[in-house]
């Protein structure tokens, strides 16, 4: 069972990794603030990991095979 003082390390620590929090907050901010900003900035890394992936899709359908295979085995590693 996780503890309050357990919640409330974590909390902070979301709180420090989160850089629109700090660049915007002089004081405290809540915890329901703090997981809101939590849930977007990992709904925003996933859009972007979403587009990421289509745009390497494109390149390596794009490259010549030799090029795609390389590409593959680095990003395998």
């Amino acid at each position: 069972m996780i503890t309050d003082e357990q919640i409330t390390d974590l909390v902070s620590k979301l709180h420090q990794l989160l850089r629109e929090i700090r660049n915007r907050c002089s004081g405290k901010v809540s915890a329901a603030r703090v997981l809101q900003d939590t849930c977007s900035y990992i709904r925003s890394l996933h859009r972007e990991v979403g587009d990421l992936s289509e745009r390497l899709s494109e390149l390596l359908d794009n490259t010549d095979s030799t090029q795609a295979s390389i590409i593959r085995s680095l990003l395998m590693q």
